[in-house]
């Protein structure tokens, strides 16, 4: 009998120690850290600029044109090769403004309006098309931030391999009734911005606008106009930033606007970005959204 309870209690003590180590070994794997994903903006599909943590440098090209410019198509064209070329990190803006935006009298509407030609003046008037402006910077040999076709695909590769010094994310929603768009722009600088005027600017764009367009072989009037600029929340030159713009702060700038309603509200995209004013305009970043998903 002793040796039976002898047995008993050592395969007991056996269990035991077995039982310790799976429960050592279980709380070992199950309180094992995971990482969160930075993402306020809550990460839904209103979200842009996708994950934080991982977002990259996105440049802004704004090319001038005109529904009159018989080269401008050819801009427009290198515009969309080097767009499927980034993908995300390039947010092209078509803006119509200057002599050769004055619509033909077939026209279905004037894209050219006193914001645009604003903005043109605010970059500077562009001395021959297609021009563009990249990331509103005036690179080294160049007269002003107004730039050549030839150039474009140099810049704009110069720009996305720099690491972004802001990143940015937002939130909106869109309601079909009243035509009305509402959101939240977040900025988190990556490092301290020391400039004492920044400011965000908030641009709707619509896409695939068939109507009138001169081009090398005659006007046609069917032509698909992309990235069109449409108007403006707020001042065409940006709202201030009033916040520190300290390497980890958070700031925020709601928005509203209401969609005319000869704007097709599926094609029409929010262009958001954070950018230098004075001297410099240099955009620091931007980011590209549906308004409807």
């Amino acid at each position: 009998m002793q040796l039976i309870h002898l047995i008993n209690q050592m395969v007991m003590k056996k269990q035991f120690v077995g039982l310790f180590f799976l429960a050592v070994l279980f709380s070992l794997y199950s309180c094992e850290e995971i990482p969160p994903v930075l993402n306020p903006g809550g990460g839904g599909g209103n979200t842009g600029g996708g994950d934080l943590a991982s977002q990259q440098r996105q440049v802004l090209v704004e090319e001038f044109t005109g529904v009159r410019c018989v080269n401008c198509p050819a801009g427009a064209q290198a515009i969309n090769t080097l767009k499927d070329i980034y993908g995300k990190k390039l947010v092209p803006v078509s803006i119509h403004a200057g002599f050769f935006a004055q619509p033909y009298p077939g026209s279905i509407e004037n894209y050219a309006n006193a914001e645009g030609n604003a903005i043109q003046s605010y970059v500077g008037e562009p001395l021959g098309y297609p021009t563009a402006v990249v990331n509103r910077r005036q690179f080294a040999g160049e007269a002003s931030l107004q730039v050549g076709q030839g150039t474009w695909a140099g810049y704009i590769a110069d720009e996305i391999a720099a690491a972004p010094r802001i990143k940015l994310a937002s939130s909106h929603t869109y309601d079909s009734g009243s035509r009305q768009v509402s959101g939240t722009l977040l900025m988190y600088p990556q490092e301290n911005i020391t400039e004492t005027d920044v400011r965000s600017t908030i641009f709707i764009v619509q896409d695939s606008i068939a109507d009138y367009q001169l081009t090398p072989a005659g006007v046609n009037p069917t032509y698909m106009h992309r990235h069109v600029f449409r108007g403006a929340i707020g001042a065409v030159t940006g709202v201030a930033l009033t916040g520190p713009l300290n390497q980890g702060a958070e700031l925020s700038r709601t928005f509203t606007y209401t969609l005319p309603a000869n704007w097709v509200a599926e094609d029409c995209y929010l262009v958001m970005f954070v950018h230098l004013n004075g001297d410099r305009k240099d955009v620091l970043q931007v980011i590209e959204k549906k308004i409807i998903e």
